[in-house]
């Protein structure tokens, strides 16, 4: 579980702890920073020298908001450096946990990497425009993690690898810009639809983007 201190990452875990996994392994900054692959290679490195057997790493982590940083509602609004830092957290930091994690996925049975990606990340359903840099950002995860599943497949054909929408959710990520009206979810709820998408998948769905029911959503 990557991303275990965030709102969706902790309830993932918690959930994970009592689903009858043998072992489950949390991971989050300051230990595991995705932005820095030395990090990400020293966490892959000890995991597998500790002799798991990986069945799910679930990638939690990303970036909307902060203190320094807002969603852009115009291109008046663009900045590179903003733009560089959504796409660290968002595209090249799962980009790194999928270089450096996915070659631990057992060679036979059913494995799984997910990622958490956002329905604004998808070009065709993009009707409001605004937030540039996390909807670029996402769209370049879902690409990485399409381009990611066709290799995957060629070494680890039963493994799966996919994208996953959670809905909008109480977390500090999205809580700002949930409105009047919109259905917000607790993390745990969200967390439970998310494994119960996941224990659905089979390979032939590996490289899809679905959404917490388990619909697929266009790119």
């Amino acid at each position: 579980m990557i991303g275990a201190s965030g709102g969706i990452g902790g309830a993932m875990l918690s959930h994970l702890q009592n689903a009858g996994f043998a072992r489950v392994v949390g991971l989050s900054r300051p230990n595991l920073d995705i932005t820095v692959e030395a990090k990400v290679k020293t966490a892959a490195t000890e995991i597998a020298a500790s002799g798991l057997e990986l069945r799910l790493i679930f990638c939690a982590t990303g970036l909307l908001q902060d203190g320094t940083q807002q969603p852009e509602k115009s291109w008046r609004e663009l900045d590179s450096d903003r733009l560089a830092r959504s796409f660290a957290n968002n595209a090249i930091g799962p980009a790194l946990l999928l270089k450096h994690f996915l070659p631990l996925l057992p060679r036979q049975g059913k494995a799984v990497f997910a990622a958490l990606s956002a329905r604004v990340g998808s070009i065709g359903d993009n009707q409001l425009g605004g937030w540039y840099g996390y909807r670029a950002a996402k769209a370049a995860l879902n690409q990485l993690i399409r381009t990611a599943a066709i290799e995957l497949a060629r070494r680890q054909p039963d493994a799966i690898c996919v994208a996953l929408h959670p809905g909008t959710v109480a977390t500090r990520l999205s809580q700002p810009f949930a409105k009047q009206g919109l259905a917000v979810r607790q993390p745990a709820t969200a967390a439970a639809d998310l494994l119960a998408v996941i224990d659905g998948l089979t390979a032939a769905q590996s490289g899809g983007f679905f959404d917490h029911h388990g619909a697929s959503i266009p790119w």
